[in-house]
């Protein structure tokens, strides 16, 4: 195998097949790797997680990793009058939560309510509207690879219909 030095993506990489991760440019990667795992396979993975009669009721909003100065923590959005089953069972959603992935990922959960009227979990996106945010938008704007681009757009709006 031969080593190139002379890539702009890595500090040296071999020469063969490279899995995706190695192709993203480092500001993509970042963002796959601060929000994505965790927080997609607890969505994939909700209804096993929580239970059926939960599962109607409340959905999981975001996931903020441990740092420094807080813990991990995940916030559930709950219907309003559900929030005391939820409460009830939070110690239960974290072991099964850790169980799931193997290690101690979530170590605080936080309740939101919400009216049903409102606002609704899963809404039904129109394909054609874009998925992403104006944030990671324009991240995925500045990668110069139009091939690269297309895939990561597809990639927001699997991710939107999950």
């Amino acid at each position: 195998m031969q080593f190139k030095k002379y890539t702009k993506q890595r500090i040296g990489s071999i020469q063969g097949l490279r899995s995706f991760k190695d192709t993203l440019p480092k500001n993509i990667k970042r963002v796959i790797n601060k929000r994505g795992h965790i927080y997609s396979e607890t969505l994939n993975n909700w209804k096993n997680i929580v239970g059926d009669d939960l599962f109607k009721v409340c959905y999981p909003k975001s996931f903020k990793s441990s740092n420094k100065f807080a813990v991990s923590t995940l916030l559930i959005m709950v219907k309003r009058g559900h929030e005391v089953d939820l409460e009830y069972s939070k110690k239960k959603i974290m072991d099964k939560m850790n169980t799931f992935f193997g290690y101690t990922v979530v170590e605080k959960i936080k309740l939101t309510s919400f009216d049903n009227q409102k606002q609704t979990p899963f809404k039904k996106l129109d394909p054609e509207k874009d998925v992403t945010n104006k944030k990671y938008h324009k991240k995925i704007n500045s990668v110069k690879n139009d091939k690269i681009k297309k895939s990561l757009l597809e990639l927001t709006k699997v991710f939107k219909e999950k």
